[in-house]
């Protein structure tokens, strides 16, 4: 069981980092497209945020699954407590960015374009850690 549980929680991992190097690419490209095509590309990369949900999702639950047999020891684990500090940030950069990324969609405005490019920077280096 723990060596599904790991293949699940890397596959989640996976799903989530390539998630944010996506964006992070596809924001370069539309950073060289006038501003029209830009926006219209834009738009149509959102459904690629369903993924990155999908591998927290994942990540989350395998997590939760393999931690159980250390629940005991936590404290003794400082690492492992900034691990899920660092988590605990990620979920909530993310949770902020579906937010934004809900606006963007409802206005097509710019303004929440951006604010989602910078978070997906602060995420992508979170996840790293």
């Amino acid at each position: 069981m723990r060596d599904l549980l790991l293949i699940l929680h890397f596959l989640g991992l996976a799903m989530g980092l390539g998630t944010s190097f996506a964006f992070m690419f596809l924001g370069m490209a539309s950073a060289k497209m006038s501003e029209e095509e830009a926006k219209k590309f834009r738009m149509q990369t959102m459904s690629l945020s369903r993924m990155g949900h999908i591998g927290l999702a994942l990540l989350l639950l395998s997590g939760f699954g393999l931690i159980g047999q250390y629940l005991d020891n936590i404290a003794d684990m400082p690492l492992f407590i900034a691990k899920l500090v660092l988590a605990a940030l990620l979920i909530l950069i993310i949770s902020l960015m579906t937010m934004e990324a809900k606006k963007a969609m409802a206005t097509g405005d710019d303004v929440h374009f951006n604010k989602i490019a910078n978070m997906g920077k602060i995420s992508l280096l979170t996840a790293l850690g």
